[in-house]
């Protein structure tokens, strides 16, 4: 019976082909109210003084806990798989905050 209740509990995940092959962000931006957490990733081109948002992703605050713990989980099991992530050489940019259109 068990088995029954969890196979009523899973969730398809359809994942489209245009979905699927990604959106490359080297940057990404977080800011928050009291209710929601935004993310938005951005791609900067070496050389180019505007960079556009590529994707926007808002979070309430419980599922943003929960990507930073994924996130921290899978780093840890990348960096024991693979080697620690060096990013003393290569610090993330600081940019000042700048006007922008959301």
């Amino acid at each position: 019976m068990s088995n029954n209740k969890d196979q009523q509990n899973q969730i398809q995940i359809e994942l489209t082909d245009e979905i699927a092959q990604g959106t490359y962000s080297n940057l990404a931006i977080i800011s928050h109210s009291s209710s929601e957490f935004i993310v938005d990733f951005v791609r900067i081109v070496p050389g180019v003084p505007k960079a556009k948002v590529k994707s926007r992703i808002i979070l309430t605050p419980e599922h943003a806990k929960r990507l930073l713990f994924a996130l921290n989980d899978n780093v840890v099991k990348f960096e024991q798989q693979n080697g620690a992530i060096n990013i003393e050489n290569n610090p993330a940019p600081f940019f000042p905050p700048v006007g922008g259109e959301a």
